[in-house]
C-alpha cells in the first residue's frame, strides 16, 4: 500500500531555492533515509511531509486516514504531567473502554431489575466491548509503556516524576517514547539518535526493525542507517536521487553511477570531437561537402550530456603536532570524582595508561561521567581521590561538545585571528576556507552559526593548536556525514594521541585502537575497535550466565543432599500432590460439563424468556465457573510444583 506520493515538490525561503522537482514514494513497511549535506533541506522536507510546513509547487497524495508521527530534531516534551501520566495518555481510548466495562459490570450485578431482553442486550454489549479491549491491547498497554521507558533509560526513574524536572535530552527521549507508543502509520524521525547513548541506540534499532508501519529518517549516524534503512534518497544540488539498499550500498551505487556517467560523457565528447574534425576537413571539398553537411546536422541535433559532477565541496584539513610527546602520555591511578554537595562518588577506582599513538574511545551510558573524566584529564575538574599525571612534552588540544570555547560575540574571522594575531588575514581566511567558510561567511557572528558550522569552527581552532594529545568530547555531533568522513581521515593521519568520547559507533570503529568502558567502580579497557568490544561484551555476558547456572546447579545439588527420611517425606508429599492433581482434573472436567449444560439450557426460550429462571441459571453458572477457576488455580500450582 502506498502511504504517500510526492510529485514535483519545490520549496524556497524568499529568493533562496532549497530544492525543486522532488519526487518520492513511501509504502507500507518502507524504511527510508533522506541524506545530504547540512543545509540541503532534509529537515525542511520532513516538515513538509509531516504537514508542518507549506510547499511552493508540486503535490502530496496520501490516504485520508493516514496517521503521521513526527519527531523534530530539537523537539522536547513540555508538559505539566508526570512521566507515567504523559505516556498513558496515548492509551486514552483503552482507559475509556475500561471505565465503560466497569459500568457494565456494575449493571450486570444489578440485573434483577432488568427484563431478559435488556439483560441479553447488556451481555452482548459487554462481550463486544471486552473483545475490542483485548484486541486493542487492553491487557498489555502498561507493559508496553514500561518496555519503552526502560529501553529509553527511564527504568531508574520514579514514574511520578514531573516532566518539568527533566533535562532537555531526557524530554527529547520522552517525546520519542510517546511517539513510538502512538504507533502512527508513518513515523518521521529527524536525528532520533541525538541524546542517546550506545545501549539506548541498540534498543531503538531493534524496536524500529519490528515497527509495524513505514519509517522515514534523517540521521548522520551511519551505523544506525545501515541497520535500519532499505531505501536512500539523496538531496544534492537541490535535486533528489533514489537508491535501493543500506547506506553503505547507496555509497557503492553512487560511486558506480558517477563512474558510468563519466564514461558515457567522455565517450560522447570523443564522438563530438571526431565529427567536428571530419566536418572541418571535408566541408570545403566538393566531393565530400554533402557528407560533411550531413554530419553537421547530426551534431546540431545531438542531445549533449552535461559533464557529471561528483560530490559537493568538502572541508579539507589535517591535524599536525608542534612537537612529539614522550612515550608515556597519561597515567591515571585510583581516580575518583564526586560533585560538590553529593554524598556518593560519580565513579571511583579509575586507572588508565595511555601511550603515544594510542586512540582510546571512552564509552558508557549517559550520566556515567564520560565528559567529567575528560575534564579531569585537562584539569577543568579536580579528582576527589587518586592521581592524574601527564607525560613529558604533552600538549593538550580539547574539543568541547558544547563549543563553550567559542566566543559568541566575535566574528568567525576574529575567533581564529585573535588567537593568532601575528598571522596575516589571507592565511586565516585560507584556513577558514578549508573548513567551508568562504567570502562573507567569515564575517558572520559566532552566535548566528548553525550547530554544524560551530563544530567546523571549533575543529579549525583545534587544528591550529598543533597539540600532540587530542581530547575530543562528541566531535561528530552536528557534523553531516561528509564532514564526519573528512574528520575521520584527518584523525587517521594524525601523528599524536587521541582520547575521545563518542556515541557514533561507525566513527569509533574507524578511529579507535582501544575501547574503555566507564563504570562506577572501574574503567575496563578492550584492545580493539567497537565491533570487537561488542563481541567481547557478549562473551562476558555468556560466561556470566554460565557461571550463574553453575552456582544455581551447585545450590540445587546441595539442597538435594538431605537425609533419607527427608527424601522419603518429599516423595510422599509429591505422591499426595499428584493424586490431588489427578482428582482436580476429574473435578474440573465434571464442572466443565455442568457449565456446558447450563449454558445450553440458557439458550432455550423457556429459560431466557423466564426472568427468574434466567437469573437463577446465571447465578448457578457463575458459581460453577468460580468453583472451576479455584480448582484450576490449585491444579496449576500443583503442576508447577510437580514439574
Amino acid at each position: 500500500m502506498i502511504y504517500m506520493q510526492i510529485n514535483g515538490l519545490s520549496k524556497s525561503f524568499g529568493s533562496e531555492e532549497i530544492f525543486s522537482n522532488i519526487k518520492m514514494e513511501i509504502k507500507d513497511q518502507d524504511r527510508v533515509a533522506i541524506v545530504g549535506r547540512n543545509g540541503t533541506g532534509k529537515s525542511t522536507l520532513l516538515k513538509i511531509i509531516a504537514g508542518e510546513l507549506s510547499y511552493d509547487e508540486g503535490e502530496i497524495i496520501k490516504p485520508k486516514d493516514l496517521t503521521i508521527g513526527y519527531l523534530a530534531q530539537h523537539m522536547e516534551l513540555e508538559s505539566g504531567k508526570t512521566i507515567w501520566d504523559e505516556m498513558i495518555e496515548v492509551f486514552q481510548p483503552l482507559l475509556e473502554m475500561e471505565k465503560r466495562l466497569r459500568i457494565l459490570e456494575q449493571k450486570m450485578e444489578q440485573a434483577t431489575s432488568m427484563s431478559p431482553q435488556s439483560y441479553e442486550k447488556l451481555l452482548k454489549e459487554y462481550d463486544e466491548l471486552l473483545h475490542k479491549y483485548q484486541s486493542d491491547g487492553g491487557y498489555i498497554y502498561e507493559s508496553e509503556i514500561k518496555a519503552v521507558l526502560n529501553g529509553l533509560q527511564f527504568q531508574h526513574y520514579d514514574y511520578d516524576t514531573p516532566i518539568s524536572e527533566l533535562s532537555g535530552g531526557q524530554k527529547t527521549r520522552l517525546a520519542l517514547g510517546k511517539l513510538l507508543l502512538l504507533k502512527p502509520n508513518l513515523l518521521i524521525l529527524d536525528e532520533p539518535t541525538n541524546h542517546l547513548d550506545i545501549d539506548t541506540l541498540s534498543w531503538l534499532e531493534n524496536y524500529l526493525l519490528n515497527y509495524p508501519g513505514a519509517i522515514v529518517i534523517v540521521s548522520h549516524d551511519r551505523y544506525f542507517l545501515d541497520k535500519i534503512v532499505k531505501i536512500v534518497y539523496e538531496i544534492s544540488r537541490k535535486k533528489m536521487t533514489k537508491y535501493y539498499g543500506t547506506y553503505s550500498k547507496y555509497l557503492e551505487q553512487k560511486a558506480v553511477a558517477l563512474e558510468k556517467q563519466l564514461k558515457e560523457y567522455e565517450k560522447q565528447q570523443e564522438e563530438i570531437r571526431h565529427m567536428e574534425e571530419f566536418i572541418q576537413r571535408n566541408i570545403v571539398r566538393a566531393s565530400t561537402t554533402k557528407r560533411a553537411q550531413s554530419r553537421r546536422k547530426q551534431l546540431e541535433k545531438m542531445e549533449r550530456m552535461e559533464k557529471p559532477v561528483g560530490s559537493e565541496a568538502s572541508a579539507r584539513f589535517s591535524f599536525q603536532i608542534e612537537r612529539r610527546s614522550g612515550n608515556d602520555v597519561l597515567k591515571m591511578d585510583d581516580v575518583a570524582f564526586r560533585y560538590e554537595g553529593e554524598s556518593k562518588d560519580l565513579f571511583q577506582n579509575i586507572s588508565l595508561r595511555v601511550n603515544r599513538g594510542d586512540r582510546i574511545a571512552i564509552v558508557g551510558p549517559n550520566g556515567a561521567g564520560k565528559t567529567t573524566l575528560l575534564k579531569l584529564i585537562i584539569g577543568k575538574e579536580v579528582p576527589a581521590n587518586g592521581v592524574i599525571q601527564l607525560g613529558t612534552n604533552v600538549q593538550i588540544g580539547y574539543y568541547d561538545q558544547e563549543q563553550a570555547e567559542l566566543s559568541s560575540n566575535k566574528s568567525v574571522l576574529n575567533e581564529l585571528w585573535d588567537d593568532y594575531p601575528t598571522m596575516n588575514e589571507r592565511d586565516i581566511r585560507t584556513i577558514l576556507g578549508n573548513f567551508l567558510f568562504s567570502g562573507d561567511d567569515v564575517l558572520k557572528e559566532v552566535h548566528t552559526l548553525s550547530g554544524g558550522e560551530k563544530a567546523r569552527l571549533a575543529l579549525a581552532k583545534l587544528m591550529m593548536k598543533k597539540a600532540n594529545l587530542l581530547i575530543l568530547d562528541e566531535p561528530t555531533n552536528h557534523l553531516d556525514i561528509d564532514s564526519k568522513e573528512v574528520l575521520e581521515e584527518a584523525l587517521l593521519d594524525y601523528p599524536g594521541t587521541i582520547i575521545f568520547v563518542s556515541h557514533d559507533r561507525y566513527f569509533i570503529n574507524k578511529i579507535t585502537s582501544q575501547v574503555a568502558e566507564l563504570r562506577t567502580d572501574e574503567l575496563r579497557v578492550y584492545l580493539g575497535d567497537y565491533d570487537y568490544y561488542i563481541e567481547k561484551k557478549r562473551e562476558e555476558e555468556e560466561i556470566a550466565l554460565l557461571e550463574n547456572k553453575e552456582i544455581e546447579n551447585k545450590k540445587k545439588e546441595s539442597n538435594q543432599k538431605g537425609s533419607y527420611e527427608r527424601e522419603k517425606q518429599i516423595q510422599s508429599e509429591m505422591r499426595k500432590k499428584k493424586r490431588r492433581a489427578e482428582q482436580l482434573e476429574r473435578d474440573i472436567e465434571r464442572l466443565e460439563k455442568e457449565i456446558a449444560e447450563v449454558e445450553e439450557l440458557m439458550t432455550k426460550p423457556e429459560v431466557y424468556e423466564d426472568h427468574m429462571k434466567a437469573l437463577e441459571m446465571n447465578e448457578k453458572l457463575e458459581q460453577l465457573k468460580q468453583e472451576a477457576d479455584t480448582m484450576l488455580e490449585e491444579w496449576t500450582e500443583l503442576q508447577e510444583e510437580l514439574s
